[in-house]
This record gives structure tokens, sequence and C-alpha cells, in this order.
């Protein structure tokens, strides 16, 4: 390992991250009875500019009223570039802070822009003598962001995770594609001619890169990577095929942007049983082979040594924490 030690961002179950509009009050209680790890309050793209001023009202109350079942809670600003963020900020930590875990920063494209935020929360909380930090999730949603990404990941303290937005960054990159997330047809290659002349069609995922990228900066500072939206909340099979790819990749988390994908996103998201039972034989014959000065051993027919003792490690303590959740 490097010298340089990784400081890790505040432990949270993130798996499922449910999107939740500020102009439909109507949805927050139920939202709070979902079995979502986090939810935003969005005052971004789910609310029209002239309902922009009754949401962060709707988002006030709910914070300081409704009782969110010791969910993590977070809101999505608008973004610097608009007249809607500062009043976002100033009003919302001012008059609920205390019950706000997370800001959702939408479209960051330099750590300029996670400076700027920070500088404004750091006010409020300084003033209102608050005792808790309010930390920041990033939307890497273009192509500005991608690129300066490290940098956003380690522009701030209160940095907890990056999150990818996958159809703004399409029209960021003027990618040739309509869909939220998903696959397309196009993204693929060709087999060289059977015998008969026949070939075959293999799909890739053009969102790989992207997201692998983004895992790279978040992990290499200490943050979470969580994938966003699914768009066609009826495709089941597709959702939960989007999440188990992001999922090998290693993110910890995907949104969901109806209700219906929360128990999906939990479900891929979580390591199953027998992940956990093969991760915890690991770390007792690593365990039982360093008695006997050994530094690698065979399990099941496969050599395992030092580094799957931290991957098994990752599994064990993420069911500890699902269990604890």
């Amino acid at each position: 390992m490097s010298f340089y030690t990784i400081e890790q961002a505040p432990a949270r179950l993130n798996r499922s991250e449910l999107a939740v509009p500020g102009s439909q009050p109507s949805m927050f209680e139920k939202a709070a009875q979902s079995d979502v790890d986090v939810i935003f309050l969005d005052l971004e793209d789910a609310v029209a500019p002239d309902e922009k001023e009754q949401a962060r009202k709707n988002i006030i109350k709910a914070l300081n009223e409704i009782d969110w079942q010791g969910k993590t809670m977070s809101i999505r600003i608008n973004g610097l570039d608009t007249h809607y963020m500062y009043r976002d900020v100033v009003d919302i930590v001012e008059q609920a802070g205390e019950r706000l875990d997370l800001i959702m920063i939408p479209k960051v494209g330099t750590a300029a822009d996670v400076y700027a935020v920070d500088m404004l929360v750091t006010q409020i909380e300084d003033s209102k003598s608050y005792q808790k930090r309010i930390g920041f999730e990033h939307i890497i949603e273009t192509a500005l962001g991608m690129q300066n990404v490290s940098e956003i990941a380690a522009a701030s303290k209160r940095n907890e995770s990056l999150h990818f937005g996958v159809a703004d960054y399409a029209a960021s990159t003027r990618a040739r594609t309509t869909i939220i997330g998903g696959v397309n047809q196009d993204y693929s290659v060709l087999t060289d001619p059977a015998e008969d002349g026949s070939r075959d069609i293999h799909w890739g995922d053009m969102w790989h890169y992207a997201l692998a990228r983004m895992v790279v900066a978040a992990r290499a500072n200490g943050l979470r990577p969580i994938d966003g939206p699914f768009g066609d909340f009826q495709d089941v099979d597709g959702y939960r095929a989007a999440a188990k790819r992001a999922a090998v990749l290693g993110c910890e988390g995907k949104w969901a942007i109806h209700p219906s994908q929360i128990d999906l996103a939990n479900e891929v998201m979580s390591p199953s049983e027998a992940e956990v039972t093969k991760a915890q034989r690991i770390l007792q014959a690593m365990t039982e082979a360093a008695a006997a000065g050994k530094g690698a051993v065979s399990l099941d027919g496969r050599l395992i040594d030092y580094a799957s003792i931290r991957q098994a490690e990752v599994l064990v303590e993420k069911a500890r924490q699902i269990a604890n959740g």
C-alpha cells in the first residue's frame, strides 16, 4: 500500500437512493415509510421554475416535521449557474440544517464549484452554531465534470459520494441516445463471419468507461461511488442488470426514481448470504494460515492470500452494516 492514507467518508448505507420532487409533498410520507437507505428531496430537474420557491418551503417543513425513520436525508439543490442555488442553500440550511445530512450538488464541473458551496454552508453552520457538519454528494454529469472528477472528489472534507448522472452526461458529450441509462443496440461489435456467413452481435455497455472512471476517483478519495438513474422503471430486468454492472465495477448504490426500484437496488447492492459465508471462510482460512506461518493458502481449489483478506473484509463489513442499519 502507498504511504498515503486515504481518509474514508462517514460510513452510511447507500444501497438505494430515492429521488423525491420537492414540489410533491404528498410523496414525502410514503418515502419515509419505504425501505430506502437515502432520500434526496429534489429542487432541481424535477421541479418547474415557477414551483421552486414553494418546493423549498415544502422541504423545510418536511425536514422539520416528518419522522424520516432514521433515513439519511439529502437535498438536491439547483445548479451553481442558476439564481435559485444560493437561496436553496441559505433557506434550507438555516431553517432545517440540523435535520439535514447531505447536500447533493448537480452538474459539478470543477473543484471551485465545490469550494463555493462549502464556503456558503460553513458560514451558515457557524452562524447557527450547528454541531453537525453537512456532507456533500456530487453528481458527475457533464464532460467538464468527468474531466475534473479527481479534483472534484478531493475538493472538500465534506465530500461523501460521487454519483453518475447518465442523462445529462449523454447530453453533454452529445452521445447518440435518448435513453436514461441502460444499453444501446448501436454500441455493439460483430463477430467474424462463421462458415455459413452468419455473424453474432454482442452489445456493450456504453457507460462503462465513464462509470469506471468515476469509481476510481471516488475510491481514491474515500468516497462512495453511486450509479444514477435508470429511466424505464417498468423494466425490472434492465434495472437489475444495470445495477449489477455498476456493483461489479465497485459502486455501492444506485438511484431509485420510482419506489418500485428501491427493493431492486437493495437486493443487488447487498452481498448475498453465500458471498458473506465464503468471505468469512476466507478470513478463517487466512487466520489459520497466519498461525502456521503461511502467507497464502488454498481454499476450494483456489489460491487465497493477503489481498483476499481485504476483499473478504469489505463484504463482511458491508453485511454487518446492513444488519445494523
